[in-house]
Order: structure tokens, then C-alpha cells, then sequence
């Protein structure tokens, strides 16, 4: 991710070219490994999937970018004292970017950190229960392929624990929106919530998405993430914030790319866009915070 910062800087500094007298908002960039990936790497078994033999994969790929997640919050607690160490700077604003895992992650981070109001995710996912159910069924897992109905075990099976499926509830975007997977039939997601459920929604919308920006990319060739996986969520959350959704007082910029014969990658198109959100999240600061701060 070295790189994605280093040309995301580039670019805004490209966006604010300045007469020195006038001083632009800073961007810092802050690029680090998930857990247990990279420099991070403790256990390499812990990564690999069902086919390569990895019986606990579903778990321990979700605790690995929940962690990420929550480290990305740990940093932001403690990073104005090691870069404004004299507090000649204040920083402003929060913006997370992730790729892959890392764009699971970033859909935790922009849904449970309130300080964090933009969020480029790129070929990640908010729905891992669904993600995780098209991979058992593409694996021919015995608790998928042997139940009856198909699929009807391996939600609370010991290849998708019980104390998994509370802990994607919890955490997950659609898990924490919309609940039980198994409960929604083909029209859930197009149809308003109940007032009942609205009710219940309203503050958790309020605290994860109001006032947010996010923008997020995904391959339409792409079989290790496929967009159908997060796509019902997405159109669910787009139809909510839209003019027309019960959520439009949110004021939520939500953009959803699909980019035509991309696969699990990040192609450059993905970068321009990655680029132009930020600047355009950028420009948002109030010019008052603007002059002598900075966003990470």
C-alpha cells in the first residue's frame, strides 16, 4: 500500500497548487501490513483458505481484518503525539483506503469509528456471510453440499461457528443492518424498512453513516471477491440514502464503481477514481480548520 500513499499525496499536492503565502490542508498517509500479513506474518497456515486446508478460514480471515480494522482506530488514537509532538498541528479529519482485506476492513472502519468520514474501498466486501457462503458452496464443503436444504448447516457449523455469525451481526455492515442472512428473501433489499425497523436503524445509521463519504470499486471478472456477494447490501444502503430513501436527511455521498473485465486486482482506472475522492473529500474543510491543519 506504500505506493497507493505515495500517489495519493502526489496527486493532492498535483490537485492544491498554492502561491506559498497560502497554506493548504496536509494530507499524511499512513501505509501499514494487515495482521498477520507482510512484516505481520505469524502463522502462514492461518491464511490460506478451505481448499489449501485451513478448517478454521472463515474465522480466521474475518478476525484478522476486524483487527486491522480496530488497529487502524488504535492508530488514530495516538498519532497526533508522535507527528505534532508541540501540537503545531491539528488533524482534522480521518479518510481510510483499503484493498482486498483491506477493503473489508475499511467497511468496518468508515461503519463503527466515528471519526473516520471518508472511505475508498477497493475489491473488498460488507457482507461476509455471503461472501463466505458462495466460497463454502465454490469449496463443496460438506456443510454446505450434504445439508438438506443446501446450505441450510453451514451457518453454525464448525466451518461458520455459531459465535462467528454473532460476531459478523455485530460487526459486518450488512450482518449489523440488516441481520440474519437467512431471513431475507429476494425483495428485502428494495423495499423500505418497517417503521419498527426504522426505528432501530435510525440511530445506527446515524452513528456509522451520516455525513460520510464512500466510495467503493469493484471488478465485474473478479472470482476471489465477486460483487454479487456485496452487491445486495450495497443496492440496500444505496436506495436508503438516495433523494428518495427514508435515510436522505443522512447526507451521505455513496458511489459504487464496477469496473468491466477486472478481476481481483487494483487497475489503474480504480487509483484515478481512489484519487479523485479523496481530493473531492478534501476540499470539503471548512476553510477556518483548513489553515494550519492536517487529514490522515
Amino acid at each position: 500500500m506504500a505506493p497507493v500513499a505515495a500517489s495519493t499525496i502526489h496527486a493532492w499536492r498535483e490537485a492544491k497548487q498554492k502561491p506559498k503565502k497560502e497554506k493548504a490542508l496536509g494530507l499524511i498517509c499512513v501505509s501499514f501490513d494487515q495482521r498477520n500479513h507482510g512484516s505481520r506474518e505469524v502463522d502462514a497456515v492461518s491464511n490460506g483458505t478451505w481448499r489449501d486446508g485451513n478448517k478454521t478460514h472463515a474465522q480466521d480471515m474475518f478476525s484478522s481484518y476486524h483487527g486491522t480494522a480496530t488497529d487502524t482506530s488504535h492508530l488514530m488514537n495516538y498519532i497526533t503525539s508522535y507527528v505534532f509532538p508541540t501540537s503545531e498541528h491539528p488533524i482534522v479529519d480521518h479518510l481510510v483506503l483499503g484493498v482486498s482485506l483491506g477493503g473489508h476492513a475499511a467497511w468496518h472502519c468508515i461503519t463503527h469509528d466515528p471519526r473516520i468520514t471518508t472511505a475508498i474501498v477497493i475489491i473488498g466486501c460488507p457482507d461476509y456471510i455471503r461472501l463466505m457462503s458462495d466460497r463454502a458452496m465454490l469449496s463443496k464443503l460438506a456443510t454446505w453440499t450434504n445439508s438438506n436444504p443446501l446450505e441450510s448447516s453451514f451457518l453454525g457449523s464448525t466451518d461458520f461457528p455459531t459465535g462467528l455469525v454473532e460476531a459478523a451481526k455485530k460487526y459486518d455492515p450488512a450482518g449489523l443492518f440488516l441481520g440474519e442472512v437467512m431471513s431475507r428473501d429476494t425483495n428485502f433489499y428494495d423495499v423500505d424498512p418497517t417503521a419498527s425497523e426504522q426505528r432501530r436503524l435510525l440511530p445506527l445509521m446515524r452513528r456509522s453513516f451520516q455525513g460520510k463519504r464512500i466510495l467503493n470499486m469493484a471488478g465485474s471478472a473478479d472470482k476471489l471477491v465477486p460483487y454479487k456477494c456485496g452487491e445486495p447490501f450495497l443496492r440496500w444502503l444505496k436506495n436508503s440514502t438516495a433523494a428518495k430513501g427514508w435515510f436522505n436527511e443522512g447526507g451521505v455521498v455513496f458511489e459504487d464503481i464496477v469496473f468491466d473485465g477486472v478481476s481481483h486486482d487494483m487497475s489503474p482506472e480504480m487509483v484515478r477514481e481512489a484519487h479523485r475522492f479523496v481530493i473531492e473529500a478534501l476540499e470539503q474543510a471548512p476553510a477556518e480548520t483548513a489553515e494550519r491543519a492536517s487529514k490522515i
